[in-house]
């Protein structure tokens, strides 16, 4: 179901083929897609995208799906046929980029290694996600966003001190993957443009993905030989900065800032905490972050999270609570900025899906298409190329298409 444009994308003209599938590749393509760019989705007949089957289903569809594969065209084609592969040569031609995600050595095999793609569109920007690069001693290992987020070192830390690592409630290292490639798709089509390049690969890895927003984590064990370690709910070398119990929840206060640790004290009538001149920075506050924690816990657990949140407000504390997913689709704010959209799917369902990020005020990202069923655009794709309907038809007698 398509629906209105109301102004140009900043993308708009901009030609996607995707090949990947699941989390990585495709959510590179959805945020171009937001923005105006015409993404072309290849999945393979019959099944399509695993993703499609994944988690709550609504009809026999992921409803991850309809957020996922917005504002993309799906054409159903075997790729390991010498015809589908032909047609997928094709469509990349005609593209500004081409994004995949499969183990490396997949596209080589099916004779669409950068080099052969380049000799008929020099101008073609190809992301390439993957385990652990295309180059390298474990390049042909497989590897999912779980495993880059444990060799990227953020799975180490997250959980208690002495228990077993958790990991975050989402694929975060595949989606990070995902935004580092959308950079470097931007900054290589910004090359190309005003620069006079070529194309060029962009070659991402999942664990360097996650390695990437590690802040100080590798020139602290570089100086000192330290190996940061997990630390629950605190933020390790910056106090006061943790969740703290109330009576009826939690809160999460960042008062590490120095005029704000002084305005937090005051608030919880500790004042002889917020002028101890031990206390006026950073180091000091580390050195004591376990009395300063008893002290804030002690003034939130008599109280309510609503009465700590206002009063933390009324003094210009970063504070908030820990949201749900109905406290996030119920919340105003999120409302007031457009960020939970109402989506109908092609199967007549109105849902509601996250809205666009980033903000851009002179081209807003916006919905242009609900995610389409497998192969919905297989024709009218196909045509595009210049096939007449009997060619088409015949593809399909085939299975090379459906």
């Amino acid at each position: 179901m398509n629906m209105p444009q109301l102004t140009p994308g900043a993308l708009q003209g901009l030609r996607v083929v995707e090949m990947g599938q699941l989390i990585a590749g495709p959510f590179a393509a959805k945020t171009l897609g937001d923005f105006g760019a015409d993404v072309i989705k290849i999945e393979p007949p019959g099944a399509g995208d695993p993703l499609r089957n994944w988690r709550m289903l609504q009809d026999g569809t992921s409803v991850w799906w309809q957020v996922q594969s917005r504002n993309k065209r799906s054409i159903a084609l075997d790729l390991r046929s010498a015809e589908g592969q032909d047609i997928a040569r094709q469509l990349i031609a005609q593209a500004d980029v081409l994004i995949e995600n499969f183990r490396p050595g997949t596209l080589e095999g099916w004779g669409m290694d950068y080099e052969t793609l380049s000799k008929t569109n020099p101008g073609l920007v190809m992301l390439r996600i993957s385990g652990y690069g295309q180059t390298g001693p474990y390049r042909d290992l497989p590897g999912f966003g779980a495993i880059g987020e444990a060799m990227g070192g953020l799975r180490h830390l997250t959980g208690e001190p002495g228990r077993v690592p958790v990991r975050c409630g989402i694929s975060i290292g595949d989606t990070l993957a995902a935004l580092h490639g959308t950079i470097g798709v931007l900054m290589a089509l910004y090359h190309r443009k005003v620069n006079g390049g070529q194309g060029q690969v962009i070659d991402v890895a999942l664990n360097e993905a996650v390695f990437n927003v590690m802040e100080s984590l590798v020139p602290e064990y570089s100086a000192f030989g330290a190996v940061r370690e997990p630390a629950g709910s605190a933020l390790p070398g910056i106090a006061p900065s943790n969740a703290y119990r109330c009576d009826d929840g939690v809160v999460l206060i960042a008062g590490n800032g120095d005029s704000i640790f002084k305005r937090l004290m005051q608030v919880i009538e500790r004042d002889d905490l917020g002028n101890d001149p031990e206390l006026a920075n950073n180091a000091g506050r580390v050195a004591r972050v376990h009395e300063l924690d008893v002290a804030i816990e002690a003034w939130t657990q008599s109280r309510s999270v609503t009465d700590v949140l206002a009063a933390l407000g009324e003094a210009s504390v970063p504070a908030g609570r820990v949201y749900t997913a109905r406290d996030i689709v119920e919340d105003p704010h999120y409302r007031e900025r457009d960020m939970i959209l109402k989506q109908k799917t092609r199967d007549g369902h109105e849902i509601e899906v996250p809205g666009i990020v980033p903000k851009l005020m002179g081209t807003p990202g916006q919905v242009r298409s609900s995610a389409p069923k497998l192969g919905d655009d297989t024709d009218a794709v196909l045509a595009e190329l210049g096939m007449s309907a009997e060619a088409i038809a015949q593809l399909r007698n085939n299975k090379v298409v459906a």
